[in-house]
């Protein structure tokens, strides 16, 4: 038996992570989530080159399709290759079909003229018509000067800030500088540690948020400034593409935490995607299972697509994509991850 559904929408991701896997060790072991930054994302994302992001960007849009996923909202960094890099995302992105939004992630670790550079291609790649939000790391890692100038652009170009908020303990006085300073088009990622209602649509990221060791976010207890629910999605943060996945993981953390939890309220966060990527509800993806409910998938592993169909055309058919290459891209992603773990 087979079904079909809308594509998936994954709500936070990071492309720029592909090529992480099999890097060499850090030079010391992280044992907090300070050093996995510093030891692992800041050392791998200023190793990024343009070629590396083209193939972190195709591998990763090539990796969700291959699990239903038709939309991804990309959070990047690459520090030494900050020029260009939204737009190499979204034409790799589109090489395989899938749907991108691209922001470009504005900190000040690497000094006040990275952040204008960061936030520069935020701006030039908006204003040519690129889909996407101003990126913003995390508060602790910028100034107000540089918060606020985020803040200000999305503002002026009519989009939101896409931003990582009070993920560790590190980060705990986001809540009080963003609490008059966000708005309702925000994407506002991870609140582990959030302290008060703040506004935006909340991306919740649960398979991140065990393997950083960061905490337990609790999505059912996070409020609009009004008291009424906030807006939840789903998101990996950099660990894949399948959002089926993702919302296994999401349900069995809100079970771990309240037996009486159902699976429904996972799905729903899977479903507000949508509310961000619309378009991604009138592609089609044809499943290995029926019925795609939310009983039934929370507890049914290997669930997979057969066929995935966007505006008319086939993107997905018995097991490959059919615009591009997937062995290709992958002997390139091979090649590009030996140059980048060679440079760590």
């Amino acid at each position: 038996m087979s079904a079909t559904t809308p594509g998936l929408v994954c709500a936070h991701q990071h492309l720029y992570s592909a090529l992480a896997r099999g890097m060499p060790p850090p030079p010391i072991i992280p044992t907090n989530f300070q050093q996995i930054l510093d030891q692992i994302w800041w050392r791998l994302d200023v190793a990024l080159d343009a070629d590396m992001i083209r193939a972190c960007a195709r591998l990763g849009a090539v990796e969700a399709l291959e699990r239903g996923t038709t939309a991804m909202i990309d959070h990047h960094s690459s520090p030494g290759a900050i020029e260009g890099s939204l737009d190499i995302i979204a034409e790799a992105c589109e090489e395989v079909g899938v749907r991108v939004n691209c922001c470009y992630e504005v900190t000040d670790r690497n000094g006040l003229e990275g952040a204008r550079r960061g936030l520069a291609e935020n701006e030039r790649f908006l204003r040519a018509g690129g889909r996407g939000y101003v990126g913003a790391h995390a508060c602790f890692t910028m100034c107000d000067e540089t918060l606020h100038a985020c803040a200000e652009l999305a503002a002026e170009l009519g989009t939101g800030v896409h931003i990582h908020v009070a993920e560790g303990e590190g980060d705990v006085a986001a809540g009080a500088r963003l609490e008059h300073l966000s708005t309702d088009d925000w994407l506002v990622v991870h609140a582990v540690h959030l302290d008060r209602p703040i506004r935006g649509t909340l991306a919740h990221t649960p398979r991140s948020n065990m393997n950083n060791s960061v905490g337990r976010a609790d999505p059912m207890a996070w409020k609009k400034p009004e008291g009424e629910p906030a807006r939840v999605v789903l998101g990996t943060d950099g660990i894949g593409g399948d959002m089926l996945e993702e919302f296994r993981v999401a349900f069995a953390r809100h079970r771990e935490a309240d037996v009486t939890a159902t699976p429904d309220n996972a799905w729903s966060w899977l479903q507000n995607g949508y509310d961000l990527f619309p378009e991604a509800k009138q592609d089609l993806v044809t499943w290995s299972y029926a019925p795609m409910d939310p009983w039934h998938l929370a507890y049914s592993p290997g669930v997979r697509p057969l066929k995935i169909e966007r505006d008319g055309e086939i993107l997905f058919k018995d097991g490959e994509p059919t615009r591009v290459d997937a062995q290709e891209i992958r002997a390139h992603a091979r090649e590009q991850a030996a140059r980048l773990h060679a440079r760590l």
